[in-house]
């Protein structure tokens, strides 16, 4: 494991958002993909330290369903073979594997692997005309109430997803409003009822989150690039 992955059962780190990779769909993912191929040699691309999902725990759950060998970054290409004898793992080459799929991707029929949530700090009034984030680049043109949630772009959330994108707390999403700091963003709740400690989820798998999709468009960024900075930036935990 990496030194920003975490085991399930240890206590997580309060000042940054968890990005959980859920071993169970990636699965279910490259089971339909398997099928789509016919049996044929099956290669996944795993660079980039498996797009943001951590290379060795994808690479272990891939052998386990039945991937034949993997193309991974050269820097941890001499380790993964020694940890998976009798696999191929090749510094370059091509996958026969979609990783859009195999990982979720929007515009894919894979449901996504990685979830990215954080947590409520605090809960505040906000009146009309009231400025919030840097330089009170949000105004509320009415009465509202805020939420303060950790997540920031030090952990991938980028700064132009500001009164763009949206986060699920509960049964309802939620827009973020001014500027994304660099640990947490203020979020727009309105009546509803957030308390300190909830879970804010940025997207996910779940039917009502918020779909990854929204951040290419305000972005500019690709998909695969968006999760491996999310993955490489925030603490990740392993579900199986």
């Amino acid at each position: 494991m990496t030194s920003g992955d975490r085991m399930p059962g240890a206590a997580p780190r309060r000042s940054a958002p968890v990005a959980r990779i859920d071993h169970r769909i990636l699965r279910a993912n490259v089971e339909a993909l398997l099928l789509m191929t016919g049996g044929e040699y099956a290669i996944a691309d795993l660079r980039h330290d498996a797009w943001g999902h951590g290379v060795r725990e994808i690479a272990r759950t891939l052998v386990e369903a039945g991937v034949d060998g993997f193309v991974v970054d050269r820097s941890v290409r001499d380790g993964l073979s020694d940890e998976l004898p009798g696999v191929a793992v090749e510094a370059s080459g091509d996958s026969t594997l979609d990783s859009s799929a195999l990982f979720g991707l929007p515009g894919t029929a894979g449901t996504p692997v990685m979830r990215l949530a954080g947590s409520v700090l605090l809960v505040k009034a906000l009146r009309a005309g009231e400025g919030v984030s840097y330089g009170f680049s949000h105004r509320a043109r009415a009465d509202t109430r805020i939420a303060l949630v950790t997540g920031g772009y030090a952990q991938g959330i980028v700064r132009s997803l500001g009164d763009h994108a949206r986060v699920r707390i509960g049964a309802r999403r939620h827009g973020i409003v001014g500027r994304v700091a660099m640990d947490a963003c203020v979020v727009d709740i309105g009546d509803a009822e957030v308390v300190r400690g909830d879970e804010a989820v940025f997207f996910g798998a779940h039917v009502d989150d918020p779909d990854l999709a929204v951040w290419t468009e305000h972005t500019g960024m690709t998909a695969p690039e968006l999760v491996t900075a999310v993955g490489a930036r925030a603490q990740r935990e392993h579900v199986s």
